[in-house]
Formats: structure tokens, sequence, C-alpha cells
């Protein structure tokens, strides 16, 4: 086998959470021989062409860059294959097609932010979060035909603590993925990595991370104070959770829990107008500490209730 520093490596990701994983794989000395990214695209008031954040950092190295639009086009693949890689590492970025995956000799390196079984899909941090998982995980595995079901290769676990966010999470994981990525490379040059097949784990135990859609944001009050807590620390800072406030959607991005009983209607609020606004679910509150009504900027609660005026 190879050493790590001569493993011709090809990185494949576009946001902040893939650079973290770039980065420890150039400061632990591995060969990049070719970083792939999305398109620039053109965004804000004045439309100026936006680099993605791989991008970014990959110019600040000096790396070979590569901006495909379609990852089938017969130009993109004849510039990957003469890159020569080893190994490809995929991190936040988008579906490859079989003739991309599989065509380094030790296939590709997917980084996904769960212990896989579980919580395969596009959002696995916000989904462990909002059904209340005490430990998640970052998983290092070879890529296949189904999402997220190739052969594991190393794991790390993540404890959650019961008010972390998932913007939270998300940053920890960030750091946490990258140094397990450089163990998977150092292991896959020594020839030490044991790959374990998804298909031993019943699909009936599995929890699924499928996209999130509007519907999953909106807060349904009838349910329990935990349950609600959940799903505002799980969907902040975005997509969100969100409620209305006299006609005006309300996202919420933290909440105190208060479990009591009470004779209110759910989804009722409460305020004294200066520190505290709540709103009833079925076994309780929950008192809002952060969030940010239509047209307005995001704020901690003793500031919108000092502007606000309650109709």
């Amino acid at each position: 086998m190879k050493n790590f520093k001569d493993l011709r490596i090809v990185f494949m990701g576009t946001p902040d959470f893939a650079v973290a994983s770039l980065n420890a794989l150039v400061e632990a000395g591995g060969n990049i021989v070719g970083v792939i990214t999305a398109p620039d695209k053109p965004a804000g008031r004045g439309m100026k062409m936006n680099e993605s954040a791989v991008k970014k950092y990959a110019v600040e190295k000096g790396l070979n860059i590569l901006q495909p639009e379609k990852l089938k086009n017969p130009e993109f693949i004849e510039s990957l294959k003469s890159l020569n890689a080893d190994v490809q590492i995929v991190v936040a970025f988008r579906m490859l097609p079989e003739i991309v995956w599989n065509m380094p000799p030790s296939g590709t390196i997917n980084v996904h932010g769960s212990l896989l079984p579980q919580y395969r899909g596009a959002a696995p941090i916000n989904w462990a979060i909002i059904n209340g998982e005490k430990q998640t995980g970052v998983t290092t595995f070879k890529l296949q035909h189904a999402i997220d079901t190739g052969n594991i290769l190393l794991q790390d676990t993540i404890d959650i603590s019961e008010d972390e966010t998932a913007g939270e999470l998300h940053d920890e994981m960030m750091m946490v993925g990258a140094r397990l990525l450089v163990k998977t490379l150092q292991q896959l040059s020594e020839g030490t990595l044991q790959e374990v097949s998804q298909s031993s784990f019943p699909e009936s135990e599995l929890r699924h991370a499928p996209k999130i859609f509007t519907e999953t944001c909106k807060v349904d009050w009838s349910k329990s104070v935990d349950e609600v807590h959940n799903l505002i620390r799980g969907l902040s800072p975005f997509p969100g959770a969100f409620t209305y406030l006299n006609e005006k959607m309300l996202k919420l991005y933290r909440g105190k829990r208060e479990i009591t009983n009470h004779s209110f209607e759910p989804g009722s609020f409460h305020t004294d107008q200066k520190s505290y606004l709540k709103f009833a679910c079925s076994d309780g509150f929950i008192h809002i500490t952060e969030l940010q009504l239509e047209g307005k900027k995001r704020m901690k609660v003793e500031d919108f209730l000092r502007g606000h005026r309650f109709s």
C-alpha cells in the first residue's frame, strides 16, 4: 500500500462544513490532486458571482479546481480521469453518477453526519435533535448505488446536550468529521481499514433523515413540551421552526421548558410584555428566548417585548 502522503486524493465539496475536512487533509500533508466544487453563482443585490466556501479555500491554498455544471459531462469525466486519483472524498456535495464514484481504485469515501445506518438522508443533524436523541456521530463510508448505504469504514460518537441546537451540533460535527476523515485515509493507506456492511442492520429499527419541508417546521402546540423544544432546537438556526403571532409568522430559535398542568388552549401565548413570552403545550409551556417576527431581525425575547405592541 501507499504511504498516506502519496495517496492521490480528489476532494468534492461545497459549503463550510466541507472546508473543515479539506483543511484537515491539507494540514495532515495529504496529496490533493483536484478539488471539485459547485460553479460560481450570481448572488446578492449586485448579482456578483459568488464562489463556494470550498473554492475560496482551494484558491487560497493553490489547489487544482474543477467546477463542472454537469457531472456526466464528457469533458469533465476526461479531466477527472486525468487526475489519476487513488481515492475520492465527498463531503456535503451533490449526488454523484456511478461513472464518477466508481472511478478510483479505492473508491469514493463519504463523510455523513450520523452513526449509519441510522439517519440516512439529507438532514441527519436536524432529525437526530428533533427525535430527542442523546447521542449521534459521524461515519465515513464507501459510496455505492443507494444513498448512504455503502460499507461503513470508521465512526465517532458525539453526545447531544439537552439544549443544543442543530447549528451548534453542526459546528462540532464539522471538526469531528474532519479528524475522522484523516484517520480513515491513514488507515486506508496502511491497509488496516475494515469495511462493515450495512445490510446486517434490520430495516425496521432504522430512523431516517429526509429533506425538511415547510410543513415540518410549523409547531404543533398540542404536542408535549419536550417534543416542541426538540423541534425548535433541531431546526435552529436553519430553516427555523415557526408559529403565528397575531397572524404574522414568528420564527423560534431557542426556548426553555416549563412542565406543568394547566387549562390553557395549546398554542395560546402568555406574556408580561417585559420579560417573558410563553406558548402553551399539552403538558406545560415553552418560554421563547430567541425569535424573529416576520419583517424584523432575529433578537432576544426581552428586546422583542420592548418594541412589540400586542393587539
